[in-house]
């Protein structure tokens, strides 16, 4: 489990988080939600150690992850970001090994070990095929696949990641959440931020939305989702409209 515990942060005089508790457990996938500028981002990096400052608490398993080495967060913890454009060529394998690095002595290449690692992560994934594909060649959805394998051959149980469907069309973006359900099924821990929150009341067990840097509201997605949420956090009106089953709520806008 990971636990945040009245996290603050301030660049400067802008103070941009201003107390946010919350807990994170195996088998759950917890959105953020938020609008720009909310503090969604800064609260990844103050858990990812890449933001120094900050006053409060972030534990895994009960031990501050301040007093942790790099090496020993990146075993507890890795980032998925927003597809991205590598320096260089590399072909999808060379992507996901660069995940086992953290498991390396030294200054060692991945060997035969690591690749086996890289290739369970694909299968994983259902990117098997690809493992030899130029990773600039393949479809955003694919990409972001391919560091969501990145990240299990990392061996992290818990896995943050930041809009990480933002750029992706629609069959993309649900494939993509379908492997995240699938994940959270076999115990990992899913952390995502989100601007969507038809797609946060489908997939997410739990949502926390932060507003003036802290907690606004928090709870199952069924319970917080409603029209007030998005005025609150979107300063807009809209109209609920509820599926038959239940299962979703699509957000329309009223008329102006």
């Amino acid at each position: 489990m990971i636990s945040v515990k009245n996290l603050k942060f301030s660049y400067g005089n802008h103070e941009v988080l201003k107390g946010i508790s919350f807990d994170a457990h195996p088998g759950e996938l917890l959105c953020i939600l938020g609008h720009n500028g909310a503090g969604k981002s800064t609260l990844f990096k103050c858990m990812l150690g890449l933001l120094k400052g900050y006053s409060g608490n972030i534990e895994i398993d009960g031990i501050d992850m301040s007093t942790m080495k790099p090496r020993e967060k990146a075993m507890h913890v890795a980032y998925i970001p927003q597809a991205t454009k590598p320096a260089f060529a590399y072909n999808v394998m060379d992507m996901v090994l660069m995940g086992t690095t953290s498991q390396l002595n030294g200054v060692g290449s991945p060997g035969a070990d690591e690749r086996r690692v890289a290739t369970e992560a694909l299968t994983k994934m259902g990117i098997e095929h690809l493992s030899n594909r130029d990773y600039t060649k393949i479809s955003g959805g694919e990409q972001q696949m391919v560091l969501i394998a990145r990240a299990l051959a990392q061996g992290a149980k818990i896995l943050v990641m930041d809009e990480p469907t933002s750029s992706l069309d629609y069959g993309n973006q649900m494939r993509v959440q379908k492997q995240l359900r699938q994940l959270v099924s076999e115990g990992y821990t899913i952390i995502q931020s989100t601007h969507n929150p038809e797609q946060t009341y489908v997939f997410a067990d739990r949502i926390i939305c932060i507003k003036d840097g802290v907690v606004h509201r928090e709870g199952k997605p069924e319970a917080v989702m409603d029209e007030q949420l998005i005025r609150d956090m979107y300063n807009i009106d809209v109209e609920m409209i509820e599926s038959e089953d239940h299962k979703v709520r699509f957000f329309e806008l009223k008329d102006m």
